[in-house]
């Protein structure tokens, strides 16, 4: 079995205070919990999603699936070099396959992975076996342990317990970003009652409630915590962003030193700021919002 010291974490991870009058003004508490400082390489959920399926693979190599800018598909890679395991990337579009690689897929083949390029329509029936059998053999990974996209699963859901198991006491309303559900729907069993977890989906088409729910009950049995979502914030779906996102998220790093990734912690304080503006939080409530990531080089 290999060895997950390479992946030994900095937990819990900080949880910061940040005064900003937009929250201020209504009597509300913003608190920054700093999953971004968890690990070098593995950042924020991606760690807390992805060591516990390292660790079930044993040692066997890894295939998992993702988007051309997926996070995870980085994640996934470091793991891989820092353990040296064997890891396969599948990555959605096959048209990708003849062109140079972007900053974000590039720094996955730096990091050993083999990348497999498949089409859109094979890739979303991914989960049905027949198609999963036939992209793993046309990928040369038969014999790998399957991770999902985004890392979600039971295993992961479990291990994202443990951030709503760090937040009790501190937090009336924990947000996070959400692009699978895995890590709303560990942080929802891990809070404390009369904590709740909110959701800010980045990918358009309302599906999340019903994955979430799915995912706590493969992992617990049953809808477990409370939890909600708020379909709003996505501009536009999935990697996508506007003008107005990027002038927000300069904002904010200007306002309090903190470097923000745009496809998911930018929109959540993006809706965050909205909700407090909205009246969405009585007085005296304090949110914690999770930064999952940070900013990845795109030079």
């Amino acid at each position: 079995m290999t060895s997950t010291d390479p992946l030994t974490p900095r937990l819990p991870s900080p949880l910061q205070e940040v005064r900003d009058e937009r929250f201020g003004r209504h009597g509300l508490q913003l608190l920054l919990k700093r999953d971004d400082l968890i690990h070098p390489d593995l950042i924020g959920n991606k760690w807390r999603k992805l060591v516990p399926n390292v660790e079930a693979a044993r040692g066997r190599p890894l295939v998992t699936f993702g988007g051309a800018y997926s996070n995870h598909l980085r994640a996934t890679a470091a793991a891989g070099r820092l353990l040296g395991l064997p890891t396969t990337g599948v990555v959605r579009g096959e048209e990708l396959a003849g062109r140079p690689l972007n900053p974000s897929l590039a720094r996955c083949a730096a990091d050993g992975m083999r990348l497999h390029f498949v089409g859109r329509s094979a890739y979303r029936r991914k989960t049905e076996p027949e198609t999963l059998a036939a992209i793993l053999r046309a990928a040369g990974a038969e014999e790998a342990y399957v991770v999902p996209e985004g890392g979600s699963n039971s295993a992961a859901v479990h291990g994202c317990r443990a951030l709503g198991g760090e937040l009790r006491g501190h937090a009336d309303v924990v947000a996070v970003a959400c692009g699978t559900g895995g890590t709303l729907a560990g942080l929802a069993a891990g809070l404390a009652a009369g904590q709740r977890a909110l959701g800010i989906p980045v990918l358009k088409g309302g599906f999340l409630e019903g994955d979430v729910r799915s995912l706590q009950e493969r992992a617990f049995g049953a809808r477990t915590g409370s939890w909600s979502l708020d379909e709003r914030f996505h501009f536009g779906g999935y990697a996508r962003t506007t003008p107005g996102l990027h002038a927000f998220a300069e904002d904010f790093e200007d306002r309090h030193g903190l470097p923000v990734e745009r496809l998911y912690v930018a929109k959540l304080l993006y809706g965050l700021v909205a909700l407090a503006g909205e009246g969405a939080f009585a007085r005296g409530t304090t949110i914690a919002a999770v930064v999952t990531g940070r900013p990845f080089p795109e030079g």
